[in-house]
């Protein structure tokens, strides 16, 4: 399925990531085991040790998926599992670690949901500390002296780091799904991508394709004729804002910040300020909450940002696959499912009531228009008692996520009881579908095109409508510029996205009236699929 637009041609270069798995029947003399063991342990820790570096030049989400998967390669309970198996058995270190991480990514799948996720970053440590272990180089992104179209099984997060968007035309993997690493890498620089392709891996190295991130085709050897109609650049009308339709309907466009260093990035590109500051960077990689002063520092350095400009901030979004050491646990049957966002509140009060303290006095510090919001909100007694927490600690707009169903069941009563709603659509779609979002096999399910999806979405802004409650998206849907009048014509006030989207969602926002939004709305809800959902949504905005 394409999961960012463009329609460009170029030869593949196909990246092989899996290590070849050590010999079994290998085993080391008992006088050389010890320094084997040592060994090991120091290979992990500078796979650990790189990746922490790494992690540390980006932001947002892919800074927070590097820094767990540097922990991975840091956990002394692999370090003591795998060098027992050296020590004890006199396995090689590379067979150890081997067999270790292979039993830790059996039992992510056998969980499922966002552990099942976390395997390709399992595959990826593994093969890195062998790769440091044997002398080999390490897996990465093939180099090329020429543009290409890079072709993988899936992609881990430090795969996409030296990643260079002049030299890469393209992104097909054979894994993820619309909301995964590898589609939200390709939105944020700008490149077509396909996932859940199954094969592509295949292709020999050089073969040219066509690569159609809309309609999801993946052409080999196109003829002339074909050729000529991929041109790598999307046409559209001039943009520099406001966000608005073609008759002044007012849509505001904002920016997702993960991080301070995202800021520059969104002023650049004239987000109308930021609907979606994500504040688990503040918590991430630390083994006890942030002072409040910590967080306050962090929070004006945002608000500083856009003087007089909504910025929305979501409290710490913990739990599943942002766990914390002094906040969550390692040993849910379900995390997808389990004690995660407003939930881990329960656990520790004083961690949410600190952070709604800091945003207060941060935002008065800026004399902000700060929108505080909590996510992972299933029921209308639950966002009553966030209000009241909120407004408590001196937040004076105050309003919930949407990610579930049952949450978009009772968005009346939600809207009633809050000031403003956000509907989280890579959540959205997973727990409407029943499909996990990272599968490949069910990334045509875990579409927000889905009709379902779609109608759920039109129950919220409906019920927004009503009340006259703000209704924002901030998940990978606003981003997508064909979606983006259907969510305008289901009642979405708000659009918040990667900051190098915005330009493009907001020149076709722009190009449409009301009425054209909301019949193509319509439309997109009567169908019964994507590809009819889409199809339907580009005619009605056509007529």
């Amino acid at each position: 399925m394409g999961v960012s637009s463009g329609r460009v041609v170029g030869p593949v270069a196909v990246m092989v990531h899996a290590a070849d798995e050590p010999d079994a029947a290998a085993r080391i003399p008992a006088d050389e085991r010890r320094g084997a063991a040592t060994r090991l342990r120091e290979s992990m820790l500078a796979v650990a040790g790189e990746m922490h570096t790494t992690a540390q030049t980006l932001s947002g989400q892919r800074r927070d998926v590097l820094v767990a998967t540097a922990a991975i390669a840091a956990d002394p309970a692999l370090h003591r599992a795998a060098e027992s198996l050296v020590r004890d058995e006199g396995l090689t270190p590379e067979r150890a670690v081997w067999v270790e991480l292979g039993r830790t990514a059996a039992q992510y799948r056998e969980l499922g949901g966002r552990m099942a996720e976390r395997v390709t970053d399992l595959v990826d440590v593994r093969d890195r500390i062998i790769a440091r272990l044997t002398g080999v180089e390490r897996p990465g992104v093939p180099e090329r002296d020429h543009p290409f179209i890079l072709v993988a099984d899936d992609l881990a997060p430090v795969d996409t780091v030296g990643l260079d968007p002049e030299r890469c035309l393209a992104i097909v993997t054979e894994q993820g799904g619309p909301t995964s690493h590898t589609a939200i890498l390709a939105r944020e620089l700008g490149l077509p991508a396909i996932v859940g392709a199954a094969g592509a891996t295949a292709l020999a190295d050089g073969t040219v394709v066509l690569v159609d991130g809309d309609t999801g085709e993946l052409i080999v050897q196109p003829d002339e004729g074909t050729r000529a109609t991929a041109t790598g650049v999307i046409t559209l009308p001039p943009f520099e804002g406001p966000g608005e339709t073609a008759d002044g309907h007012r849509v505001v466009l904002g920016a997702n910040v993960g991080a301070p260093r995202d800021i520059r990035r969104a002023v650049e590109r004239g987000a109308e300020g930021v609907g979606l500051f994500r504040t688990e960077f503040c918590f991430l990689d630390r083994t006890s909450e942030p002072s409040v002063d910590d967080q306050i520092a962090a929070y004006r350095e945002v608000f500083a940002a856009f003087p007089g400009a909504r910025v929305v901030v979501r409290t710490l979004d913990a739990g599943s696959d942002k766990p914390l050491p002094f906040l969550t646990s390692d040993d849910e049957p379900n995390p997808a499912l389990g004690v995660r966002g407003y939930r881990t509140s329960r656990r520790d009060p004083e961690v949410l009531d600190a952070q709604l303290r800091a945003i207060a006095r941060a935002a008065g510090a800026e004399r902000a228009d700060a929108w505080v919001m909590a996510p992972m909100i299933a029921t209308v007694a639950e966002a009553t008692e966030f209000a009241a927490r909120a407004r408590a600690a001196g937040n004076a707009t105050v309003g919930v996520m949407i990610e579930t169903p049952a949450a978009a069941l009772v968005a009346d009563e939600l809207c009633a009881a809050v000031d403003f709603v956000s509907i989280g659509t890579n959540d959205l779609s997973q727990y409407t579908m029943a499909a996990d979002r990272m599968s490949g096999e069910l990334a045509h399910l875990a579409d927000p095109w889905q009709p379902a999806v779609l109608r759920a979405i039109r129950l919220i802004g409906a019920a927004g409508t009503r009340s006259g409650t703000p209704v924002g998206v901030c998940g990978e849907a606003a981003a997508d510029p064909a979606l983006a009048p259907v969510l305008v014509g289901l009642g979405v006030t708000s659009l918040s996205m990667a900051a190098r989207a915005i330009t493009a969602v907001g020149a076709i926002v722009s190009s449409a009236t009301l009425a054209q939004c909301r019949a193509a709305a319509e439309a997109a809800c009567a169908a019964t699929d994507p590809a009819a959902a889409r199809a339907a949504a580009r005619e009605a905005l056509a007529s």
